[in-house]
């Protein structure tokens, strides 16, 4: 390993010049250099080097010290990668909850122009060219608080939705990977732990999904996150909490998969020896969350839709369902297209007669600029919180270590 100037060495042979004291104890035993002096495994000074003069030898013996001075000791590299051994899962679910509340309300209006631009059959209202033509349209006509109108319930939702999802990403990656290759990254690993992270995610999530896209939608009917819920319960039953949870989950589990996977892999490239290092990490997840964001928008437009029941989608169902009927059995099909739409093979039809293949990229420009500054603003709280937790339990060790010698 060579970090900062660190390097060890094992040796099993004498040097010329070196005190036979020395070699005669160092055989076989691993030396470390550090600044001209070479230390043994327990950290001891047992010689030094210095720039060669005439007549002198290149090593200059010194007695061995079982103790390090304060001035001359080692602390060994703090394993950054991974939060210490031992740290209990809620130190995990910290750190998730606090990237997870940061990265959704900070981008909370950008989500806000993703479902409106997702609509199917938008009133003349809620027609926007681009991003900022629809935040500025939306101040401009429903005041400035109305983009983040239903931020409280996705905060309610994400702290306790991504404390399950690093933890459980976190548990299940250094696991895998041991299984599989001891000691090193494996991006199978980083894939499975993504896609079972997604799982607990989204069973926390997708209700606090539903009551945001909800009350995020142009002339939404609903005063509150609470009159919401309550409508929601009283016309369509819980099941209308969870309609689209087997969507959401068919589009996060490869969503996440592809984020893992290149965020592991960029860092990988960009930060090799995995230190802290806050511009690979905001560099990586933002790529990272790029790429996946625009490679799902077609499964995220289905899940938009079941979420929200877009009036105008149904009546299309309806209108369909009534023709293929007939006369005869038109009061019949309208009892069954007034039932709500359900399922993702329903939600894919929909979408298609009514926008064609375009249809599914709908908002796909503001999909990928939320995503890419709502990853990098994630994985930068969450490493940042790992390098702090990993940091004050190393100096504690430390501590501990030098009572303990005392």
């Amino acid at each position: 390993m060579e970090a900062d100037g660190f390097v060890s060495r094992r040796t099993s042979v004498e040097t010329p010049g070196v005190d036979s004291r020395v070699t005669g104890a160092a055989a076989g035993a691993e030396f470390r250099w550090l600044g001209g002096r070479i230390l043994d495994a327990t950290g001891g000074v047992v010689g030094s080097l210095s720039p060669r003069m005439a007549g002198q030898q290149d090593f200059a013996p010194m007695l061995h010290r079982a103790t390090p001075e304060p001035s001359t000791s080692v602390e060994p590299e703090i394993d950054y990668e991974g939060l210490p051994q031992g740290v209990a899962t809620s130190t995990h679910m910290l750190a998730g909850a606090v990237a997870g509340i940061m990265e959704h309300c900070l981008m909370y209006p950008i989500d806000c122009v993703k479902t409106r631009m997702q609509s199917l059959h938008p009133e003349p209202g809620a027609r926007y060219r681009n991003v900022m033509d629809a935040l500025r349209q939306i101040v401009r006509t429903e005041g400035v608080w109305r983009p983040i109108r239903g931020v409280n319930v996705l905060a309610v939702g994400a702290g306790p939705a991504h404390a399950l999802y690093f933890a459980c990403y976190e548990k299940i990656k250094f696991s895998l990977s041991d299984a599989i290759h001891p000691g090193t990254n494996s991006h199978f690993a980083n894939g499975v732990a993504g896609c079972m992270a997604t799982v607990l995610h989204d069973a926390v999530m997708n209700p606090a999904e539903v009551v945001k896209q909800r009350m995020q939608m142009f002339n939404s009917p609903y005063r509150g996150v609470l009159d919401c819920m309550g409508s929601l319960l009283r016309h369509e039953g819980t099941a209308a909490f969870y309609r689209s949870y087997t969507t959401q989950l068919t589009m996060n589990v490869p969503f996440q998969a592809l984020h893992f996977m290149t965020y592991e892999y960029l860092q990988e490239l960009l930060n090799p020896h995995r230190q802290y290092n806050p511009s690979s990490h905001v560099v990586s997840g933002a790529l990272a969350g790029a790429l996946a964001a625009a490679a799902t928008t077609p499964l995220d437009v289905c899940k938009t839709l079941l979420n929200t029941q877009e009036a105008q989608a149904i009546h299309v169902i309806q209108a369909e369902a009534a023709t293929a009927a007939g006369a005869v059995g038109a009061a019949t099909a309208s009892a069954t297209g007034s039932r709500h739409i359900s399922g993702l093979g329903e939600a894919f039809r929909t979408v298609y007669r009514m926008g064609g293949m375009p249809a599914f990229f709908k908002g796909v420009q503001a999909r990928v600029i939320y995503q890419m500054p709502s990853t990098a603003i994630s994985w930068s709280v969450y490493e940042f919180f790992k390098y702090i937790i990993t940091k004050r339990q190393h100096e504690r060790r430390l501590r501990g270590d030098r009572d303990s010698d005392k």
